[in-house]
């Protein structure tokens, strides 16, 4: 019977315990730099303290969300809603191919004019050869048929077209 009941107590008291909130210290130093701590602040800074508590779900009112403020429509010659690029990709080749035509071209495993060596490396590995010649570099690939690939690379890393 007294086990019972000391049970009963237990889950009682387990069920009844409150959330609780942490206290945080805002602490300022002389030269006006912020710390947020839970440990207290020293005796060279000003404190602030404030009480956290985080609410369990559905206890109190709903917090409406913030209402979005209407476009006023322009009038006169800025009135155009044209797209203004202010900076664009620089893939470090002259952005001779799109970001599509390289996946594409990756996906297809076939080698275009423009891409770098990461893209030629993601796409074949790495190369069985790698061979310099006046500041040119060439990746060579073997398969196991017997047919090799050469890919040359310009002094900055970019695939070279055909001339």
């Amino acid at each position: 019977m007294k086990k019972q009941i000391a049970g009963s107590l237990c889950a009682l008291l387990l069920c009844a315990t409150p959330a609780l909130g942490a206290t945080i210290y805002r602490c300022t130093d002389q030269a006006g730099q912020l710390t947020f701590t839970r440990h207290g602040c020293s005796t060279q800074e000003t404190v602030q303290v404030a009480d956290a508590v985080n609410q369990t779900p559905g206890s109190g009112r709903a917090v409406p969300l913030a209402k979005p403020q209407q476009r006023k429509k322009k009038s006169g010659p800025e009135a155009s809603d044209a797209v203004t690029v202010v900076g664009e990709r620089d893939d470090g080749c002259g952005n001779l191919i799109t970001a599509s035509e390289r996946r594409t071209a990756l996906i297809a495993q076939k080698v275009l004019p423009g891409m770098n060596r990461s893209d030629i490396e993601s796409t074949f590995g790495t190369p069985d050869k790698i061979t310099g010649r006046n500041g040119q570099l060439q990746y060579r690939y073997s398969s196991d048929k017997g047919t090799t690939r050469t890919i040359s690379f310009d002094e900055h890393g970019c695939v070279r077209g055909k001339r």
